[in-house]
């Protein structure tokens, strides 16, 4: 008998800076922070850094309050 085993991942759309959507994995989140723009390292429209648990960084068009609320809404 084959055992079938269905997990639910449960995506936050989210914006880049240019405006295309970024489907984000809540339960991969680890922090996410307000842009240190001072050398120029993130596009031009970014609010908030979403870091992921592997380490990798999101730049998104959200502020991080608005960020957070919608993760929040989705655990």
């Amino acid at each position: 008998m084959k055992l079938a085993i269905l997990a639910a991942v449960v995506l936050v759309e989210l914006h880049g800076p240019n405006g295309q959507p970024l489907d984000i994995n809540p339960a991969e989140v680890s922090s996410l922070r307000p842009p240190a723009d001072a050398l120029g390292r993130w596009a031009k429209g970014t609010r908030c850094v979403v870091v992921m648990s592997n380490g990798r960084f999101n730049a998104v068009a959200e502020d991080c309050e608005t960020a957070v609320q919608k993760l929040e809404r989705a655990k």
